[in-house]
């Protein structure tokens, strides 16, 4: 099954527009003092409208304390977020090995809609599972955990509103334990849900990197 779901745009919390340039954070909020030097993550995302803050808020979380980050998309080249921030892909989903990086973080926003049935995405979940890798996702996202099936007897959260449960019941069709939370730890797999959570989702993928 690889039809498209559609999902409302979350409300804007937060401006948006300057993102993807440097931010900083006090060294006292880092995890392990930001001592996670040597490790490297990949970050997903939807090559048109991912959600701008939950891909560079936690992007520059995990720099700042050391990580090395790549990005992939279902392209390569240039990719545009929901609030027009850029982000420079450089490596296409069919190309990933999940066991060459120490996590794997699927970002969300509108566009990431589009990957929930994606079998590169499943792919790339199962081996991170797999490999004992780190395992991330952030808003709507989870639900390509589920649909990969690596969410099965897991606690996870995942994004909602009063009017849009279905990425919920996605999880829950798809044997995770739902937990109304901002960021949820469960194992080595790490869910948020939304932007608001953006900060606390980086500083919690910085803690499981370890030291």
């Amino acid at each position: 099954m690889n039809k498209s779901r559609t999902f409302p745009q979350e409300p804007k919390i937060m401006e948006t527009k300057n993102l993807n340039k440097s931010r900083t954070f006090p060294q006292d909020i880092i995890p392990n003092g930001g001592k996670v030097r040597d490790k490297k993550v990949l970050m997903i995302i939807a090559f048109q409208n991912f959600k701008d803050e939950e891909y560079f808020v936690p992007k520059e979380i995990l720099a700042k304390a050391g990580v090395s980050v790549l990005t992939a998309s279902t392209k390569k080249g240039t990719a545009l977020g929901a609030a027009g921030g850029e982000a420079e892909v450089v490596l296409s989903l069919s190309e990933v090995k999940a066991g060459d990086f120490d996590g794997a973080v699927f970002i969300g926003g509108p566009g990431a809609a589009v990957l929930i049935d994606n079998t590169e995405c499943h792919r790339i979940a199962q081996e991170a599972v797999a490999a004992g890798k780190i395992l991330g996702a952030i808003c709507i996202a989870p639900a390509i955990l589920a649909k990969a099936g690596v969410l099965q007897g897991k606690q996870a959260t995942v994004w909602s509103s009063a009017l849009d449960k279905s990425a919920v019941e996605i999880l829950r069709n798809n044997g995770a334990i739902y937990q109304d939370e901002k960021v949820v730890v469960d194992g080595k797999i790490i869910t948020a849900n939304g932007p608001a959570a953006a900060h606390e989702f980086g500083k919690t993928l910085v803690g499981l990197l370890g030291p």
